[in-house]
């Protein structure tokens, strides 16, 4: 039997947080005249990517191109993990030149995930502007990186995590707290 996990949202809840995030997105567009293109951070960035880019179209008739970052070789923890990564690949199947690119994430907690999306982006061109959406915006930053469109903000303790279960990925969808695993 799995324990029990405090949860923060459940699936109605966070498909509320994906139409709130499109909306958002749709509204405060900084960049006049720039297409907009979404790219999710693997892995749970992408399918959130793709639902937001689905209700982009549904609620404001945009037809936004959807692509993919894999930041494995970005991170700046690379040579310290035990494991070696399995690298699953970037799909950027449009140019980044000139667009403005919104970064899509499950959460932003140390900042590091967003400066490596960065850095792979800017590798492959220069952006008119690259923004961030995160499904939960958690303290304890790092950098000095802010999201620009945020579904919840949530406060955690340090033997804490935050987790974003989304489909296919995971068995269900929602915001749970679970005890954080030193060393994982």
């Amino acid at each position: 039997m799995k324990p029990t996990q405090p949860g923060v949202t459940d699936a109605e809840g966070f498909n509320a947080i994906l139409d709130d995030l499109a909306h958002a997105i749709r509204d405060r567009r900084p960049v006049e005249g720039a297409p907009l293109r979404l790219v999710g951070i693997r892995a749970r960035g992408v399918p959130i990517a793709w639902r937001i880019a689905e209700r982009l179209k549904e609620i404001g008739d945009l037809d936004v191109p959807v692509g993919t970052v894999d930041i494995t070789m970005y991170r700046d923890d690379f040579g310290q993990r035990a494991n070696w990564p399995v690298l699953e690949g970037t799909d950027i199947p449009f140019p980044v030149e000139n667009v403005e690119i919104i970064l899509v994430d499950d959460v932003l907690f140390t900042g590091r995930t967003a400066r490596a999306a960065i850095n792979a982006i800017c590798d492959l061109g220069r952006p008119a502007r690259i923004g961030l959406a995160v499904v939960v915006d958690r303290d304890g930053r790092e950098l000095p990186i802010q999201p620009d469109y945020v579904g919840r903000r949530l406060e955690a303790g340090p033997d804490e995590r935050i987790e974003v279960k989304v489909l296919p990925i995971d068995d269900c969808e929602g915001i749970v707290r679970v005890p954080h695993r030193h060393g994982v």
